[in-house]
């Protein structure tokens, strides 16, 4: 799936997932717990929305 395009400039565009990649590259790993408190996050929005 290609990224959206953020920027029209290409090379403006380049440079923001550039930083985004390098962000997410230094973040440090979700442990269990974090894992399922965005899965629990996520599963209960969709139960609400078909309720």
């Amino acid at each position: 799936m290609p990224r959206p395009v953020r920027f029209d400039d290409p090379k403006r565009d380049a440079a923001y997932w550039a930083r985004i990649r390098r962000i997410v590259d230094a973040a440090p790993p979700l442990d269990d717990s974090q894992r399922a408190a965005i899965r629990a996050a996520f599963h209960g929005s969709q139960q609400r929305e078909a309720a």
